[in-house]
């Protein structure tokens, strides 16, 4: 998997636009301000394929990203208080229409921010992957901003969530550092190769 070969596809607001799935997978979903357009960037080693933004919610599409014969979905982030209800709305059709097509999805990339318990849209959702049968990993962002016993203790909490018990593992990461990232990456090309 030569990371530098990635490139930007395509973006699609509604589930209607969306694509038929002809590709493995790689899904990346979290809620609103996780930190998903960073860690994207980290991951592909890249500074703005992915678009950053300081304001919570402001991916609401659906991003492919194309890496040889594999594709990447970044998904809009969820539980963002501050959209309309009409936002809303369609967002929650835009992901139904996503996992309720026929995709080939190898892995669903769930990030959680460590600093935090899990949110309810967060047990929502890995209830769902769950549930879906879908094979996902959970990767702990913002990992650089807690100390060694602030980790610890996190670290401890999220090995007592019940939700987590699906993942086929569990990743601490930063996209400022880069820790956590090389692990990443097996696991996606681990998961690719399955396929």
């Amino acid at each position: 998997m030569n990371i530098n070969n990635v490139r930007f596809e395509a973006s699609y607001g509604t589930a209607a636009q969306l694509p038929a799935s002809d590709l493995p997978e790689i899904v990346f979903a979290g809620k609103s301000n996780v930190g998903k357009s960073s860690l994207l960037n980290k991951f592909f080693n890249r500074k703005s394929l992915a678009r950053v933004s300081g304001v919570p919610g402001k991916t609401t599409t659906v991003n492919f990203f194309r890496l040889g014969n594999a594709r990447f979905a970044d998904l809009p982030g969820y539980g963002y208080a501050k959209r309309s209800d009409t936002e809303k709305r369609r967002w929650g059709e835009l992901m139904e229409g996503f996992f309720a097509g026929r995709r080939q999805i190898r892995l669903v990339v769930q990030l959680l921010d460590m600093r935090h318990a899990p949110t309810a849209d967060d047990r929502t959702m890995l209830e769902f992957l769950s549930g879906a049968g879908l094979p996902f990993a959970v990767v702990l962002t913002k990992c650089d901003k807690l100390n060694k016993s602030e980790r610890a203790k996190q670290r401890a909490s999220f090995a007592q969530e019940q939700a987590l018990s699906g993942a086929v593992q569990v990743i601490e990461a930063s996209s400022v550092t880069g820790e956590g990232i090389e692990a990443l990456r097996r696991l996606v090309e681990e998961s690719l190769e399955e396929a």
